[in-house]
């Protein structure tokens, strides 16, 4: 009969499911965990840091690279601290597209998500599902910013600049498309940005029906996720969880409801809770997170359409002025050279902001002593936090169930090693 040893294994830095540079030192008695010991720090971020020496401007694009997945909700909280000192109003307008932009990035965050955590676990064919889903969200962001992941379009005092007429669309026969192939391509982009929107959040619970085909009741998918990482509803408390972690132990705690920001208060939708806190629980919870992100962003796009207006504050000590009006007014001139040179100098005190996150609670805390430059930043990443209950949930556990719970928690290192 083998011999059954006690040891001492490396799992990462450089590890194909380990959803970023975490290195785990794991304690094994055979195959079953005794102990997980998460090594972070090895993806030198400095973030915090870099935002003393920055002005606040200048410190918003490394927003972005914080969650990569989940690019303007990180930015999001960075507007909503600063608007906070300077106690800037926003307009309604920017206040919903900015939510209809937070919902459109918690669909990218599950996607991407749904696709890593069923290729971890096996599952291959949905990682190529979730991706062609992924490809029209990520043409909403490149419309409105220019850019397909960092973006920089939310602003203090509203976002860069009005949803954009005209989609861009394909062009040019090649050796890979026929002309024929080019106009069914470009069937949904022949309006505005909010149409292509309209026709994707028609046809998106669709495709979230094709996920669960793939998935929810897949023997294989329920053997490797029911049972695995329970987390009871008071240990999920106690650890500080935060979104799709915390409801899926059955706690319906959602900032977005219970302390409504932007137009939130405006919106119906449903807060989804599992039942038995484990990884299954979770993944039927985020599942259900995309349909009501759909119906979210279908309320914005129907009042969008009825309520044009200024989508950035009219402050252009804050706001930059238009370029029209930059190009012939010497005082918006002067107003864009001192923003663009020095940025705003904001009042002393400190603020904290936080979002609904995709993957929970995400926050900023500015310190200012008056400068342009925030004196302090401190940014509250759920990721962190989820990453310290890990060596938790994997005990006891199988090596191969090390995988599954990191899927189940939707790490991204940029926020943790920030």
């Amino acid at each position: 009969m083998a011999e059954i040893r006690n040891y001492t294994l490396n799992f990462g830095p450089q590890h194909p499911a380990a959803h970023g540079v975490l290195r785990l030192v794991l304690e094994m008695d055979g195959e079953v965990i005794v102990r997980a010991d998460p090594h972070i720090g090895l993806l030198h971020r400095a973030t915090e840091k870099l935002a003393e020496t920055r002005h606040y401007i200048q410190s918003l694009p490394y927003m972005d690279r914080l969650d990569y997945v989940s690019m303007m909700s990180n930015e999001h909280a960075f507007v909503l601290a600063a608007e906070k000192l300077l106690q800037l109003d926003v307009p309604l307008r920017a206040q919903y597209i900015r939510v209809m932009f937070d919902e459109i990035t918690r669909i990218l965050n599950h996607l991407m998500w749904i696709g890593a955590h069923a290729l971890d676990v096996g599952a291959m064919s949905m990682f190529l599902y979730a991706f062609r889903e992924r490809e029209d969200l990520m043409d909403c962001y490149e419309a409105v910013s220019g850019a397909r992941m960092h973006a920089a379009y939310y602003r203090p005092g509203g976002v860069y600049r009005d949803l954009p007429d005209v989609m861009p669309r394909f062009e040019g026969e090649s050796k890979w498309h026929s002309a024929d192939e080019i106009k069914a391509l470009n069937t949904n982009r022949e309006g505005s940005l909010l149409d292509f929107i309209e026709d994707f959040v028609n046809r998106f619970p669709g495709c979230v029906d094709e996920y669960e085909t793939l998935l929810t009741d897949n023997r294989i998918w329920k053997q490797r996720l029911v049972d695995i990482g329970i987390v009871s509803p008071e240990r999920a408390l106690q650890l500080g969880m935060t979104g799709p972690m915390l409801r899926g132990s059955g706690i319906a705690w959602d900032l977005r409801k219970k302390q409504p920001y932007e137009v939130y208060d405006r919106m119906e939708f449903d807060i989804p809770v599992g039942t038995n806190g484990d990884s299954y629980d979770r993944y039927l919870v985020r599942i259900e997170e995309m349909r009501q992100s759909n119906r979210i962003i279908k309320q914005c796009i129907d009042w969008l359409r009825k309520h044009p207006g200024p989508v950035i504050a009219e402050n252009h000590k804050v706001a930059p002025p238009s370029r029209s009006l930059m190009k012939e007014d010497m005082e918006a001139l002067i107003h864009h050279f001192k923003l663009s040179s020095e940025g705003f100098a904001m009042p002393e005190g400190e603020a904290y902001a936080a979002v609904e996150h995709p993957k929970g609670e995400f926050g900023i805390y500015f310190v200012s002593d008056g400068a342009n430059k925030p004196y302090r930043m401190k940014i509250r990443a759920p990721g962190f936090v989820h990453l310290a209950a890990l060596d938790e949930m994997v005990r006891g556990h199988m090596l191969a169930d090390v995988v599954t719970v990191i899927g189940t928690q939707d790490i991204v290192f940029g926020e943790i090693d920030r």
